[in-house]
């Protein structure tokens, strides 16, 4: 039986299936963003045919398909969600608009404010107020429910959200809105804040229901619509997605709660990252995911990866617990322009339609991938493993054009884009690192995406990094990650107390409840479950919280509080180098990780056996000078094989460069291990 990952970036449609040995099959297809489905489908044809079947087949043989969706994130950032209304506490429905009384450009006196998701003529106050206790101050009549559910109704609205005042506190007059809701208006997307994000802070808690109501019919739309097609095509399983906190869920939990899924897709590159660094024994790395699109960087400390609940999309603010994931526009479609006599590379992509000059679809900007063509680092007639033929000459032509208005030659001007985009792919990863007091060169660099490959020996150079690892699956690694995930639910509740008048009992009772929720939402899962603790904890006077992790800590000790007042002071000294023990803490969120482990993925690669590599062919390529250099068929090279630098290695979905003075090693996976000290 197979297991199928699948993931649709913006240019690309990545596919990894891995049977019950472990050996890995991948393909890649375009992406059709007017309907995701089809990319998927012809995607799932391709990889069919990589195994030998045809997709009634594979799709027979498929035990679980988990999928990485793009379709939240275009949503909010094309704006092309639904049409949402607001239900709000009288006197608080700007909230969403007032922001935190910050812009991006604050000295920009000219600067007009975003448009929110849901103008002022659809946010309706409705006649009620919780108290901070949870008290009622102002109780929820008949009355009033019926007003805001007529007023709403009179909209003609796709999706209603609602978030009254304290409803974190108690959820009765936001679960009253929403039967009245269900009842009245059937067929209308409902989205309460006590079930998307029950923790205090108004502004991040409005806003985030605000983003699962605006992405929430979209998505559904499409799982529903995706999951009756895979039926169609013959697959009888079930559908898990991807989630922005690195785990999964079912469609039907997906579709409720869609704001979790608006960073589906990179999050696979984290999980695999995770499942590399256990098969590799290097607990540090920074993830380096080069699409066609864009750039995805985060780092793992210890084989972890970090959370935070400060997500920004567009204009819009996602407090969901998010994988830490910085992304760049800068990817192989990044278009180069030139103003100012100042060569650009992105964020503008050329995508999947009409992508690259040298796709020979119509498009005529020159593109990071077409700068690679020039430089003849891309094999023209062996794209996709000879599925897609490349256009040198359009590509040359638009190369060109940038560097008549540069005054360089074009392959001056290629030579430009790639040093350009490096650049700035650099500097994105010393924002995830140094920025945060962390030292890159203590590091190793993993490079996946279809295009890092020829990139990322470079970035490793600007930043001093001397080890780089290339996975045998670099371009789908997304796609074989997300099938290292487990069933994972994250539940939080706001329990705003002072450290010191916190009782053992009282935090038991809020880890216990929490635990309790997501058990119920597991719904009867049959393997081991996981629990992970932690709590959002401050100093009285600050205004931020960090996110302690208690496991570990024993939570029926007499002195529990005080260990969790001990973990907190040395995780602030670890993120900020300094603490105060004699201060007050305050402890302002609890959380609970709820996890169905998975069977875990096997990393056996599927490989051609050979009893010596072929003898290399050779590509002319420009480093500096045109020369010769050898081309390696990466998926036939044996374990613990050497490859010195200058050379290419090859597979159908990816191309990786070694420079001069870079030293590469199989490893027994199959991964390339690059040494460039």
């Amino acid at each position: 039986m197979y297991r199928i990952g699948i993931d649709i970036g913006g240019t690309f449609t990545d596919l990894a299936a891995v049977d019950d040995q472990g050996r890995i099959a991948i393909a890649k297809s375009s992406s059709t963003p007017h309907d995701p489905a089809a990319g998927l489908l012809e995607g799932l044809t391709v990889l069919a045919g990589e195994l030998g079947l045809d997709r009634a087949e594979l799709l027979a043989r498929t035990e679980r398909i988990v999928h990485g969706t793009t379709v939240a994130t275009n949503a909010l950032l094309e704006s092309k969600g639904a049409k949402v209304a607001l239900l709000t506490t009288e006197g608080h429905r700007d909230v969403i608009e007032m922001r935190e009384g910050l812009k991006d450009d604050r000295y920009n006196v000219r600067m007009a404010p975003p448009a929110p998701l849901v103008p002022r003529a659809r946010r309706i106050g409705v006649k009620e107020r919780m108290r901070y206790d949870g008290t009622a101050a102002t109780p929820l009549t008949a009355e009033s429910l019926a007003e805001a559910v007529q007023a709403a109704a009179k909209l003609g609205v796709d999706a209603i959200a609602v978030c009254y005042l304290h409803s974190y506190r108690n959820a009765e007059h936001e679960a009253r809105t929403g039967q009245a809701l269900a009842e009245q208006l059937p067929g209308t997307y409902v989205s309460l804040s006590s079930e998307v994000l029950p923790q205090i802070k108004e502004y991040e808690r409005v806003w985030t229901t605000v983003v699962n109501a605006y992405v929430g019919p979209v998505l559904a739309t499409y799982l529903s619509r995706l999951a009756g097609q895979l039926r169609e095509a013959g697959y009888a399983g079930e559908v898990m997605i991807m989630h922005s906190h690195g785990g999964l869920a079912t469609i039907d939990d997906s579709s409720r709660l869609a704001a979790g899924a608006v960073l589906s897709g990179p999050a696979g590159g984290i999980a695999a990252a995770t499942r590399a660094a256990r098969l590799l024994g290097e607990g540090n790395l920074i993830t380096f995911d080069m699409g066609g699109t864009s750039t995805d960087i985060a780092l793992l400390q210890d084989a972890e990866a970090q959370l935070t609940d400060q997500k920004q999309v567009g204009i819009a603010k996602v407090s969901l617990p998010t994988l830490d994931i910085h992304t760049l526009g800068a990817g192989g479609g990044s278009i180069a322009r030139v103003a100012g006599r100042i060569l650009h590379v992105g964020p503008e992509s050329a995508g999947a339609a009409p992508g690259p000059a040298c796709y020979g679809r119509g498009g005529t900007a020159a593109t990071v991938t077409d700068a690679n063509v020039v430089l003849g680092f891309l094999d023209p007639g062996n794209f996709l493993g000879g599925r897609m033929k490349l256009d040198v000459a359009a590509a040359e032509a638009a190369v060109a054009a940038v560097g008549r208005e540069l005054g360089t030659t074009p392959i001056e001007t290629a030579e430009g884009i790639s040093r350009v985009v490096n650049t700035a792919m650099a500097e994105g990863i010393r924002i995830v690192s140094v920025r945060r007091g962390v030292d890159p060169r203590r590091f190793a660099l993993v490079s996946f995406g279809g295009a890092a490959g020829l990139h990322v020996t470079q970035v490793a150079r600007l930043l001093e990094i001397e080890r780089v690892i290339v996975p045998n699956v670099a371009s789908v690694l997304s796609a074989w990650g997300m099938l290292a995930t487990d069933l994972r639910y994250e539940m939080v509740r706001s329990h705003v107390n002072e450290a010191s008048s916190m009782t053992p009992e009282a935090l038991r009772q809020v880890l216990d409840r929490l635990e309790l929720e997501g058990r119920t939402r597991l719904n009867g899962f049959p393997g081991e479950i996981e629990v992970r603790r932690a709590l959002d904890m401050r100093y009285g006077e600050q205004i931020y919280e960090i996110t302690v992790p208690i496991d570990g800590i024993d939570l029926d000790a007499a002195d529990v509080v005080d260990r969790i007042v001990e973990r907190f002071h040395k995780r602030h000294a670890e993120l900020y180098a300094y603490n105060a023990p004699g201060q007050e803490v305050v402890v302002v969120n609890a959380r609970t990780a709820v996890v169905g482990k998975l069977p875990e993925l096997r990393a056996e690669p599927l490989r051609r056996t050979a009893p010596t590599p072929a003898e290399p062919k050779r590509r002319r390529v420009y480093l500096g000078e045109w020369s010769e250099v050898p081309v390696h068929a990466l998926d036939e090279l044996p374990p613990g094989m050497r490859v010195e630098g200058p050379a290419l290695l090859e597979s159908p979905t990816t191309t990786v460069l070694i420079r001069p003075g870079e030293r590469a090693v199989v490893t027994p996976h199959g991964w390339l291990d690059v040494d460039l000290s």
